[in-house]
């Protein structure tokens, strides 16, 4: 029998992806968003539904309970709007989660971050209890990730909260730094960077959905926070050096854009819980997916 999937996101990087591979498994999928997703990200059998998820309204009145399975990727991110990226976050997983409350789901997946950890070193392990972030879309996150973790000790909700590091690959939005990086080097243009000295944990989006699909066919994850990453950190710099290398050009210009003074140099997780639990480990090599990346922007 087909299962069906809710994709709050579903317009999105990660939701457009999770979307896409949810069809190749002859699922039924639909996405929330709202507004229409971009010529790129539109695909032919999803059922594409305008939904402010942090308008409860919306909610209660637009979407059905008869879902197998919800996995909300929904949200803003603006420092410079605070508000709006509180509402789309906490508020937006807040109403969600208790729509479905009383439903027959069966799992509820929270895309969380790595930003919840704040200033914890890394490698950042699940037991590691931060209460304070140094951002509002930190501080939102965290706390839909303590709301959702209530919902599962007094209702026995089925979530999960993955959390994610440095996700990359085709489709992604063009500010981010392996975009950006990829689009001057193609170009052979100079472009400003910091010292690249940030060790970070990129993992290629194809891991990432199919760590999704793992957590919605695993009962044992209910009530986890799991880690999401390569386990392999490696420098900025060293990736843009990569990415230059696989092009043949691209004139990178190190240390011409400061840290910023809050800056985490050491940004990577402990992924021994997504192995023990889900069996899963990511299986795409930087290089292999940085290349996958190329393909897509040239």
């Amino acid at each position: 029998m087909n299962k069906s999937i809710l994709i709050a996101g579903g317009t999105g990087f990660i939701g457009f992806h999770l979307a896409k591979k949810c069809l190749s498994l002859n699922w039924s999928v639909t996405s929330l968003s709202t507004s229409t997703p971009k010529k790129n990200r539109k695909l032919k059998k999803v059922n594409y539904k305008i939904c402010d998820i942090s308008n409860y309204n919306q909610v209660k009145n637009k979407i059905k309970l008869d879902y197998d399975y919800v996995v909300n990727c929904a949200g803003y991110v603006d420092h410079s709007h605070k508000l709006k990226t509180l509402k789309s976050h906490y508020i937006g997983c807040k109403n969600l989660s208790t729509h479905f409350l009383n439903s027959k789901i069966k799992k509820f997946i929270q895309i969380g971050s790595c930003i919840e950890y704040g200033k914890i070193k890394s490698p950042q392990t699940e037991s590691n209890l931060n209460k304070k972030t140094f951002s509002i879309y930190g501080s939102a996150k965290l706390l839909s990730t303590q709301f959702l973790l209530k919902l599962f000790k007094r209702f026995n909700f089925p979530v999960t909260i993955l959390r994610l590091y440095l996700v990359y690959g085709p489709n992604q939005d063009a500010n981010r730094v392996i975009p950006v990086t990829i689009i001057n080097a193609l170009k052979n243009k100079k472009f400003n960077c910091s010292n690249g000295s940030q060790l970070r944990d990129f993992t290629y989006i194809d891991d990432i959905v199919s760590a999704i699909i793992k957590t919605l066919k695993n009962s044992k994850s209910s009530g986890e926070i799991i880690n999401i990453g390569s386990g392999n950190p490696i420098s900025i710099k060293k990736v843009i050096i990569k990415i230059c290398e696989l092009i043949n050009s691209g004139k990178p210009q190190f240390g011409k854009i400061k840290l910023r003074n809050d800056e985490i140099i050491k940004l990577y997780p402990n992924i021994n819980k997504s192995r023990k639990i889900l069996n899963w480990k990511s299986q795409i090599s930087i290089e292999k997916g940085l290349k996958k990346t190329i393909r897509f922007f040239q």
